[in-house]
């Protein structure tokens, strides 16, 4: 175990103390609840991040800090505001669907979820994603002072992985679970458990960059 290990570990321990206690998770549950949407830029820009850091750490056996992290951070926040708003759009707009008969078991809050989470990870998350993707390539290119255009960063996706993998291996079968459990929570916790839950999607995708080193496009793959 590596110096930076014993940092990281301890820097994830301190932030899941600060939601475990109840003396400083209360004020940040207020906080959160009277800003969503910075509440949520600074969750994902936090947590998600230190994901990606990790995920990298596992794959090449390095920490990889830089200018990069902090851009990365940023659009990691960016996509926590859009988490912020889609969670309530989604899980409500399932309850309506199936208060309509639009879809089935109303009134049950698992199927709600389900239906919920399924809907957005099969609809909004392949768009989040492509957004992310494009603009982390964005990043990388600009960092290796090459020329930057929207048409030739899509023509550089590896479209088949990506969407086999990300859109549906991780989206069906990492994500529709999780957030199906995540919109079970009281409204207040889903997004910080969702944040917390991106540090786990690196870990796993670090694990399916070593083992398809021939596919570079698994290793830099998201999620909501």
């Amino acid at each position: 175990m590596k110096k930076g290990d014993i940092i990281w570990g301890i820097l994830l321990a301190s932030l899941l103390a600060l939601f475990l206690i109840p003396s400083t998770r209360d004020p940040i549950l207020i906080a959160s609840e009277a800003h969503p949407y910075i509440g949520g830029f600074i969750k994902f820009a936090i947590l998600a991040t230190m994901g990606d850091i990790l995920g990298k750490r596992i794959a090449s056996g390095e920490y990889q800090l830089s200018v990069q992290v902090i851009m990365r951070a940023i659009v990691w926040g960016i996509i926590g505001c859009m988490v912020t708003l889609v969670f309530p759009v989604f899980m409500g707009g399932a309850g309506a669907a199936q208060a309509g008969g639009l879809l089935p078991f109303a009134g049950i809050s698992f199927v709600q979820a389900f239906c919920g989470s399924s809907i957005m990870n099969l609809t909004f998350a392949p768009a989040m994603n492509t957004f992310h993707r494009v603009l982390d390539m964005w990043i990388e290119a600009s960092a290796n002072k090459e020329s930057v255009n929207l048409r030739k960063i899509i023509s550089q996706i590896d479209w088949v992985n990506f969407v086999t993998f990300n859109w549906l291996k991780v989206g069906i079968f990492f994500w529709i679970p999780v957030h199906t459990i995540v919109f079970l929570l009281p409204e207040n916790l889903r997004v910080i458990v969702a944040a917390f839950c991106s540090i786990a999607l690196g870990i796993i995708l670090s694990f399916a960059s070593k083992k398809s080193s021939s596919s570079p496009e698994i290793a830099n793959n998201e999620g909501v």
